[in-house]
């Protein structure tokens, strides 16, 4: 085999790569979360997870009988959240959040967070997915 069909091959391969590794790199909200189960829940932060490519915020969730229940939502990307001054800091564990979003639809305790309401009262769009319900338009 010649350098230039060598090169080739190469150059093929990379392409053909590049194509199929995004398709299956992300998901759609869609996929996941069901836009018809909008949840709001109020609750106490037990872990904050800021990590590529979705942020998890975990919190304890108080419910009509008395029980607690642990709630997982689905933030946008660190740096993202960085932009909008949402740090460990602004999220420690045992603060008071209440989270406006959607539920998962395998019916566990999962959601995606549209906006979260810190403990100071500040409102901020945590998710990152752009075909969520509410997500903001992507800058063209």
């Amino acid at each position: 085999m010649s350098k230039h069909s060598k090169l080739l091959s190469v150059l093929a391969m990379t392409a053909a790569l590049g194509i199929v590794v995004p398709a299956n790199a992300h998901h759609a909200f869609s996929a996941e979360f069901d836009a018809e189960q909008p949840i709001e829940l109020k609750g106490v932060v037990t872990k904050l997870e800021l990590v590529n490519p979705h942020s998890w915020l975990y919190l304890d969730v108080k419910l009509a009988d008395g029980n607690v229940a642990n709630w997982g939502f689905e933030f946008g990307a660190p740096f993202s959240l960085k932009e909008k001054g949402i740090t460990k800091a602004s999220l420690p564990v045992g603060s008071e959040v209440s989270i406006q979003g959607f539920r998962a639809k395998n019916g566990k305790n999962f959601g995606y967070a549209v906006t979260t309401i810190l403990a100071d009262g500040r409102s901020v769009k945590t998710g990152g997915a752009q075909d969520a319900p509410g997500a903001q338009p992507a800058a063209q």
